[in-house]
């Protein structure tokens, strides 16, 4: 996914059953929030006295999410999930909870009624379904630079002739399975078997942490998964593939490149929604997109850009060993009265990680100016995560500086980041549309991969 934006409300769903009046099971809820409506599913178990609980997000295709603290008692609902920064407090009357939902200082009324609906009720009609008129295998090898396990499938046509093109696929942001899924869609499923159509053969993996590969640490960064793309090369290397390229979704196409700078044997490049400009300055643009699109108002943008410029300025340039304890007194010292505690406390957490710190100073053109082989950049028009425009211009500008003469960009109208048919590109669209990818889009990649001959 999908890149990672700091300021926009996280989505959050619950589930509940109701038993006479006891707190157990299943309860739905609905956030409304700038126009959007958030479904939310919260499952509450009892062990003895004690409670716990975890949350699903339908329409983000989030399951399971553990609720650090659940508590209920004389009829009145609890809990708190701290990386989220959410917390919630309810009272459970006549079979329903009515309560306040909080995030990052803002809160919202969300009442639960009991959930007697089974799956996500969500339409993916493009989603292969068995059998297939192609060949599927289950594969898995280990990453000989981190010793972490990984797994995924083939997708080739039968009888495939290994000099064809063969593409590994490498998803966005978090931890995602083969099939990249989010919000019920699994956009990689439905590449892989529309190019297994057309002739070019596929292998798309487990995230660290997915599936059935391992888990990764809590150090790994972009860089490091960069390792288990170079290490499936290899693998087909050594199962005779001759014709191998990479298509890299969203901070998947950071990743490409990383790994063709340096690995002879990638032989092209599809980016599909992939950065082009500094990390810290598509991020500062991608939140006041995202603001426009949710009914900030320019005052509200203008306010926004400053105070991330300035979070994004101090961890950029940040080169001491106590960020943690030095990030918490910037943000204090600078953001006192405009920021509240819990805000502050909710952007330490989410920019703490190695991985985030590493992916905001990413800077594509270090990789990008170094590519000389094939490279189809393609970006849709409502794109607000990854403006297509400004990112496809710098993708066109580090490669001619790389002295790269085979590369094509294109603009697809009317597509958002996740490459579907759309309205407005909004975040709150990814769930609603059925599509999962524009076949117009599938058919610009199809068309120019088969021209990759060895």
């Amino acid at each position: 996914m999908k890149i990672k934006t700091l300021f926009v409300l996280v989505s959050l769903l619950f589930t509940y059953f109701l038993q006479a009046q006891t707190i157990e099971g299943s309860w739905k809820g609905e956030l409304e929030f700038q126009g959007m409506k958030l479904p939310l599913i919260l499952n509450i178990k009892k062990n003895g006295s004690l409670y716990s609980s975890t949350m699903n997000s339908p329409k983000q295709g989030a399951k399971d999410i553990p609720v650090d603290k659940t508590d209920f008692a004389n009829n009145e609902l609890s809990f708190e999930q701290k990386m989220l920064g959410a917390t919630y407090k309810g009272k459970l009357t006549d079979g329903k909870i009515e309560g306040t939902f909080s995030q990052n200082g803002m809160q919202l009324p969300l009442t639960f009624t009991p959930n007697t609906e089974n799956g996500s009720g969500l339409n993916r009609p493009q989603t292969p379904k068995p059998p297939f008129n192609y060949d599927t295998e289950d594969v898995s090898f280990q990453n000989p630079t981190d010793k972490n396990t990984l797994a995924g499938t083939f997708a080739q046509p039968e009888n495939f002739d290994k000099n064809k093109p063969i593409l590994v696929l490498i998803t966005g942001s978090g931890t995602q399975n083969r099939d990249e899924e989010l919000f019920g869609h699994k956009p990689f499923a439905v590449i892989a078997d529309d190019f297994a159509k057309k002739g070019i053969a596929t292998l798309r993996l487990h995230d660290r942490g997915a599936g059935s590969s391992s888990k990764g640490s809590a150090s790994d960064t972009s860089y490091n998964f960069a390792t288990d793309i170079n290490t499936a090369v290899g693998y087909l290397v050594s199962k005779g593939y001759k014709n191998i390229g990479l298509l890299g979704h969203s901070e998947g196409g950071m990743i490409a490149p990383i790994v063709a700078a340096t690995n002879k044997n990638v032989k092209f490049l599809v980016l599909m929604a992939a950065p082009g400009t500094p990390v810290d300055q598509l991020l500062i643009q991608q939140n006041e997109k995202a603001g426009k699109l949710m009914g900030q108002s320019d005052l509200q943008t203008q306010q926004s850009r400053k105070v991330n410029s300035e979070i994004y300025g101090f961890i950029k340039n940040y080169s001491g060993n106590t960020y943690e304890k030095d990030l918490q007194q910037f943000l204090t010292k600078n953001f006192a009265g405009q920021l509240s505690e819990e805000a502050i406390q909710n952007i330490q957490r989410q920019t703490s990680s190695a991985w985030f710190r590493y992916f905001l100073k990413f800077n594509p053109d270090s990789y990008l100016s170094k590519i000389k082989i094939p490279v189809l950049a393609l970006n849709g028009s409502l794109d607000f995560q990854v403006p297509a425009k400004e990112n496809l211009e710098a993708i066109s500008q580090s490669l001619k500086k790389a002295g790269n003469m085979n590369f094509k960009t294109e603009e697809l109208p009317g597509l958002n980041h996740l490459f579907q048919e759309a309205k407005t590109g909004a975040f709150s669209e990814y769930a609603d549309i059925e599509q999962t990818i524009s076949p117009a889009a599938m058919d610009k990649m199809t068309d120019w991969i088969v021209k990759m001959k060895k």
